[in-house]
């Protein structure tokens, strides 16, 4: 009676580095939309109390705000991918015109990680005669394909989660009255802080009670910081 092989499955597994890029972008621009609006709302909302004023810094400092972080993550983003470029055709030329060389240098590296002489050879030789360019961004230089830099997605990840952070606050400006607006917006903005910074931290596989406290920790300096700011201001006024 023949016995049945099976084979081996594959099993997926789902890593978070795989989430750095566009979490990173998307947690910074939620966070800032949100602090620095309310921030905004709040300091107007101490220095003049008027709707119409509190509305117009409401809206004027969510769309300045979603492409100005879409513009810095756009700048910041292709300044990386330049340089990624830029190494990556450096190695290129190298791969062409000193190929022992470049294959010695990737076994050297291998060696550094554990494995014989003899086997670290075989492994350059293998991996470079499957894709060699590959095998160096990788293992010499440290460009994955996952962690590399993607400046539109970037910007617009940034542009579209600060929009999203800057709409509750900026909905409270436009329903609540201007003398009830600073206690109900710090609270609701403490609130969601905690919800995004607990979420973030829970995606990133971080303390979920750590992200939410320091997130919301720095948001109520930002708010307490402009509402001090205001009220001088307007005292001053």
């Amino acid at each position: 009676m023949s016995k049945v092989v099976r084979k081996p499955t594959m099993h997926g597994e789902a890593h978070r580095s795989g989430r750095i890029g566009w979490l990173r972008a998307s947690v910074l621009g939620a966070n800032d939309g949100l602090i620095s609006t309310s921030s905004l709302i709040v300091g107007v909302a101490s220095a003049e109390p008027n709707r119409t004023a509190v509305l117009l810094a409401a809206v004027a400092g969510l769309v300045a705000g979603a492409l100005s972080m879409a513009a810095g993550e756009y700048v910041s983003v292709s300044s990386q991918a330049d340089t990624e470029r830029a190494d990556l055709a450096r190695e290129k030329d190298e791969l062409a015109s000193s190929p022992s060389a470049e294959r010695a240098e990737l076994a050297a590296i291998y060696r550094t990680r554990g494995l014989s002489r003899d086997l670290a050879v075989q492994v350059a030789d293998h991996l470079m005669a499957h894709d060699a360019l590959g095998a160096h961004a990788r293992d010499e230089l440290g460009i994955h394909e996952i962690t590399r830099a993607r400046p539109i997605q970037a910007a617009v990840a940034s542009a579209a989660s600060f929009a999203v952070g800057a709409t509750p606050p900026a909905l409270l400006a436009a329903l609540l009255p201007a003398g009830e607006l600073t206690v109900a917006l710090m609270a609701v903005t403490l609130v969601l802080l905690l919800a995004l910074g607990g979420f973030a931290a829970r995606l990133g596989g971080a303390s979920v009670t750590r992200g939410a406290l320091r997130v919301a920790f720095w948001g109520a300096v930002a708010m307490i910081c402009t509402a001090l700011v205001g009220r001088l201001f307007g005292a001053v006024v």
